[in-house]
């Protein structure tokens, strides 16, 4: 790679007595041009993620990358999860808005009491909504963006994860999830 550099960042030095030597020359020019390319973005790329940004030196446009801890926040994320006993003693004071955020089905098929069924593909749309258009369609009490008693639940911990990020953005930054999901909790409860 040496020798094709010089030769590309010295073209004099090149003999242009041929044609050949020619279409050699910028068939060359144009393998360096790739090579210097590939090395520099490769090199760029490999850089780490800056707010979620990877900082290109070739100027070719990157995926955003996250490498928090998966929190919307981070820092946020102890405050963010819920366990087992303490959102069955939210539910036992009664002092819990918690949304499981699974589908319909899987709802109707076992669900944690007091819980209400906004699927995640509905979530921000029904989190947007008024006061009383959400208090008709959900008959419960809409959350306020300051609210500290909001959970979102899910099967796993994956959607209701996704929920805390929708809700945050939202401006519910109290917001948490029960990352066990129903799984955790039906084992919980089995005991």
């Amino acid at each position: 790679m040496t020798l094709t550099l010089y030769l590309h960042f010295h073209p004099e030095r090149l003999t242009n007595s041929t044609t050949i030597i020619k279409y050699k020359y910028k068939y060359i020019k144009k393998m360096i041009s790739y090579q210097v390319l590939r090395c520099v973005c490769s090199f760029a790329v490999t850089k780490p993620a800056f707010q979620g940004r990877v900082i290109s030196a070739c100027g070719l446009k990157t995926s955003s990358v996250n490498h928090s801890d998966g929190q919307p926040y981070p820092g946020r994320a102890a405050a963010s999860v819920v366990n087992y006993e303490q959102l069955k003693a939210m539910l036992a004071n009664h002092s819990v808005q918690l949304f499981d955020v699974r589908n319909p089905d899987e709802f109707q098929a076992g669900r944690i009491p007091d819980s209400i069924n906004i699927p995640l593909g509905q979530l921000e749309e029904s989190l947007k909504l008024p006061q009383k258009p959400f208090e008709l369609q959900f008959k419960v009490k809409a959350p306020l963006k300051e609210d500290d008693n909001i959970v979102f639940h899910c099967r796993s911990g994956n959607r209701s994860l996704s929920a805390l990020a929708i809700a945050h953005r939202l401006g519910f930054i109290k917001a948490r999830h029960y990352a066990g999901g129903y799984i955790d909790w039906e084992a919980h409860e089995k005991k």
